[in-house]
């Protein structure tokens, strides 16, 4: 593990050389024609822009998205946004002794906790055709996977071991709803919950770096997930052709809106759990890990975040508050 400070701890204005992930690279130009290196670096708090605006050609020759670079550089901001201008960059060797593993955030929750936790949600079905079915699409390759794939590549649950920690939050919050409404079928929503995103596992790389495969652009999760259904029913005898079409309805309408890429929106009561499940466990985590990275100086105000269409507020701290509140 490298020893050096993380980059939402950096000050506007402070000079820095650091080991950073590449997560995007290209050349651009500018509106008076001087070209200029475009990147986006990350390390295990978070990520960051940068520019670099001379003496990149050997570099951008030899630099690939999931690579680890030694960078000389400046803490700066634009429109309100941290930004790093590079002096200089390499790429990583042996001898720098640093590894993947050392920039790819992971979730604070205990991985072996988690997967007990799982187990146990696992063998809590009274219904044995679903729980055949759980047992059929996780293989012992494919639970490795889930248990480590992230949740998504930047905006939720973004780091290793997201999507397991993201779903038992909705498996809990579910849990809860089908207490207050039992006659909701508990099994169907906890197995929906479980293969909500499952197609992540073949949508989204994790080893080098966070983003979409081939088959994650061209195909999406939730038609991954959606196939996969279809498909290991088929190898139950019996299994209730009525029961297969709720479990693949409650995946496909688990983001709730046709703009939302929903191939159906929600049309049955546990569907409709589901979804708002999903986005209760989504949303609220994004907007504490954006609030805790996007401070902007002594504003209680975050920029402007994209995909939550607003800038979010946070609350100023108080004399009395605990020194490791999530904000300090």
């Amino acid at each position: 593990m490298i020893n050096q400070k993380k980059i939402i701890e950096y000050s506007i204005g402070e000079d820095a050389q650091l080991f950073l992930l590449l997560t995007k690279v290209e050349k651009k130009t500018t509106r008076t024609g001087k070209e200029f290196l475009n990147l986006e670096l990350r390390d295990i708090s978070g990520t960051i822009s940068a520019k670099m605006w001379d003496g990149f050609e050997v570099f951008f020759s030899s630099a690939s998205e999931g690579k680890i670079t030694k960078v000389d550089c400046k803490f700066d901001e634009y429109n309100g946004t941290p930004q790093l201008i590079i002096n200089r960059i390499r790429l990583a060797n042996e001898s720098d002794g640093v590894s993947h593993s050392d920039f790819l955030p992971r979730s604070q929750r205990d991985l072996e906790e988690m997967k007990t936790e799982w187990n146990e949600v696992k063998a809590s079905f009274t219904n044995t055709k679903l729980s055949e079915l759980i047992s059929k699409i996780f293989n012992t390759e494919t639970k490795e996977k889930y248990f480590n794939v992230p949740a998504g590549k930047a905006w939720h649950h973004a780091y290793l071991h997201g999507l397991l920690e993201h779903t038992l939050e909705i498996i809990k919050i579910c849990e809860t709803v089908c207490k207050i409404h039992p006659e909701l079928n508990r099994d169907l929503i906890i197995a929906g919950a479980i293969l909500h995103d499952f197609g992540k596992v073949e949508e989204l790389t994790y080893e080098t770096n966070f983003d979409y495969t081939d088959k994650g652009r061209l195909v999406g999760h939730i038609v991954i997930a959606a196939t996969q259904i279809e498909l290991k029913a088929k190898e139950i005898p019996d299994f209730p052709e009525e029961l297969k079409n709720q479990l693949i309805h409650l995946v496909l309408s688990h983001q709730g809106k046709l703009e939302h890429a929903s191939p159906v929106i929600p049309k049955m009561p546990e569907a409709v759990v589901l979804y708002h499940a999903d986005e209760l466990s989504a949303k609220s985590n994004a907007f504490l890990n954006v609030a805790k990275k996007e401070r902007q100086g002594d504003s209680n105000w975050t920029s402007f975040i994209r995909l939550a269409e607003t800038a979010i507020y946070i609350p100023p701290t108080v004399e009395n508050e605990p020194k490791n509140s999530l904000f300090d």
